[in-house]
């Protein structure tokens, strides 16, 4: 089972056009939660999706609630990125199946959905630093993932 990568409630289009993207050149599904807070339409994701949106398996789910009873009736874990988290991406470990999360742009995600994470991980950084593009932090934690689970072979 492969590495998953979700969105949780998206506010910028660029920026799931980029994660898109990324799913499609790493060959990672990426789960879309709505509802988004831009009009959702591939016209909205084609300037950083670009070509690849047609090469990426896109999964939309209505609501977190949909989502959450998904993953929990494939079976699959929770790792949330989360400036809130006390442990490092890099000392944590990844499992295939994993499905990684970044929240909302503007503000992460609610309490209850952090409480749902199997693990909560963060980017360390300087301190006087707030946080990283979604995007930027998405593609660090699932490209540490990839690397524990052997998510790379096979790609050229």
């Amino acid at each position: 089972m492969p590495l998953a990568l979700a969105l949780y409630q998206p506010d910028i289009a660029l920026n799931t056009g980029t994660l898109l993207r990324l799913g499609a050149c790493l060959g990672v599904p990426v789960h879309i939660i709505h509802p988004t807070g831009f009009p959702f339409s591939r016209a909205a994701l084609k300037r950083s999706g670009m070509d690849y949106l047609d090469s990426v398996e896109m999964v939309e789910h209505s609501s977190y609630d949909q989502f959450d009873a998904w993953r929990r009736a494939e079976n699959r874990r929770l790792v949330l990125l989360t400036t809130k988290a006390s442990g490092p991406l890099h000392n944590a470990v990844y499992r295939e199946g994993d499905i990684l999360m970044v929240g909302r742009e503007s503000a992460g995600v609610p309490p209850e959905v952090a409480a749902d994470a199997d693990l909560r991980i963060r980017i360390p950084m300087r301190p006087q630093a707030r946080s990283l593009n979604v995007a930027i932090s998405a593609a660090l934690a699932l490209g540490e993932a990839m690397r524990q689970t052997d998510g790379f072979a096979g790609l050229a």
